[in-house]
């Protein structure tokens, strides 16, 4: 009974995109069972070219070389935690690897359709990565927790069509919790991301969606775009990361960066290094130590309206955290933004509040920079002497106004 269920449930799944014709020669959908097999391996075998369903039962399973999947329209799912795959694997090797078959003599050879779904995949320091997928297209994981592994947890390589990542605990891997090179209309959504490397790091892509997520106490940074245009960050949660929260570097442009919150950053909020054209706004930036915003010389063009830059302040005179402390995520404070030799810039409807130093402090090769109607108050609180608001060159280029300065 379970098994014609799964059948009816798995084959509109399993011809999605083909027409009537070329479905009805297709044979009916193949289901496996991994407790029906003398190893994980042979289960996944065990699947026809055509792709089927693998169900991982309860138990822990250690393995030493990696697992490979070579099917297209396939699903793998677990019985939650308890399907529980374990790397013992000393030599960098990942624990799973999907790509297909003829990839290493084909490098546009593609695998349509595979799911992982509610499973564990765990390695150790010496490990690779735990879940190394190549050219698998619409790729869908869900439910999947991965950790401690040496390399990536999740490494998305040449994914292209629409890959999807949502509801997945990534934890405890060595390098980037989500690593992607080459991938259009990504979907990263409502996954928690934790002491990574880096949160997740997006490379030689465009149109990522990124919402919803959770990402804390990373190692590194929090999430970094490289090469990546048309996408947007928003409602993410980013905090503690011992170096920067967002970074887009290497000719993003256009990408909206708004409603996160983004607190505790041992270095700084949102650093624009390589990026034109991208929007940062109604974000909220608390205790972020060297600077909230910084948008680097070869960045321009660029809004930054709306958002809330501030300390611990909890009213009445009362503050949350210490203005010393020996814990640097335990220190008060706040920062603005910084520009370095950039241009066409607005910064406009920001409240700033809470300030070590100044709201905008900017260089004198900046130019084209518009400031205005935003709030400043309680500035300047480490400063030896109380700085201006806006420490930004007197020039034409330059347009101050309408802002109030408490």
């Amino acid at each position: 009974m379970r098994t014609a269920l799964l059948a009816l449930v798995l084959s509109p799944i399993l011809v999605t995109g083909q027409d009537e014709e070329e479905s009805s020669a297709l044979p009916p959908p193949v289901i496996v069972d991994s407790a029906d097999h003398p190893s994980l391996q042979e289960a996944i075998d065990a699947l026809p070219e055509s792709g089927g369903f693998l169900r991982l039962a309860p138990g822990t399973i250690d393995i030493t070389e990696p697992l490979v999947v070579t099917t297209p329209e396939t699903r793998i799912q677990g019985s939650g935690p308890s399907s529980h795959i374990r790397n013992r694997n000393a030599e960098g090797k990942p624990a799973l690897v999907l790509r297909p078959a003829t990839r290493a003599e084909d490098p546009k050879a593609r695998l349509w359709r595979v799911e992982l779904a509610n499973f564990r995949i765990s390695g150790n320091e010496a490990s690779g990565n735990g879940i190394h997928a190549e050219a698998i297209q619409e790729i869908f994981l869900q439910g999947v927790s991965v950790d401690h592994h040496g390399g990536h947890g999740i490494a998305l390589i040449d994914c292209f069509e629409n890959p999807r990542v949502s509801g997945c605990m990534i934890t405890y891997n060595a390098d980037a919790g989500l690593f992607i090179d080459g991938g259009h209309d990504i979907v990263v959504n409502a996954n928690h991301f934790e002491e990574n490397g880096d949160g997740v790091r997006c490379i030689d892509a465009f149109n990522l969606c990124m919402n919803g997520n959770n990402l804390d106490d990373h190692l590194g940074n929090g999430v970094v775009i490289e090469n990546t245009y048309g996408s947007v960050l928003s409602g993410n949660m980013i905090e503690e990361c011992q170096g920067t929260a967002i970074i887009l570097d290497r000719d993003c442009y256009g990408i909206a960066i708004s409603a996160n919150v983004i607190a505790h950053e041992v270095k700084g909020g949102v650093d624009l290094r390589d990026a034109h054209g991208c929007s940062v706004s109604a974000n909220t930036f608390t205790i972020v130590h060297e600077f909230g915003v910084r948008v680097g010389p070869d960045s321009g063009r660029i809004t930054i309206t709306g958002n809330s830059f501030s300390n611990s302040y909890m009213g009445e005179g009362a503050h949350k955290r210490k203005l010393e402390s020996d814990n640097i995520l335990q220190i008060d404070t706040s920062t603005g933004v910084v520009l370095e030799d950039t241009e066409h810039n607005t910064i406009t409807g920001n409240t700033f509040s809470g300030l070590d130093g100044s709201a905008v402090t900017a260089c004198d090769a900046c130019r084209g920079i518009l400031i205005s109607g935003n709030t400043v108050t309680d500035f300047g609180r480490r400063a030896e002497e109380k700085p201006e608001a806006f420490a930004v060159p007197e020039t034409e280029s330059i347009r101050i106004g309408h802002n109030l300065v408490d």
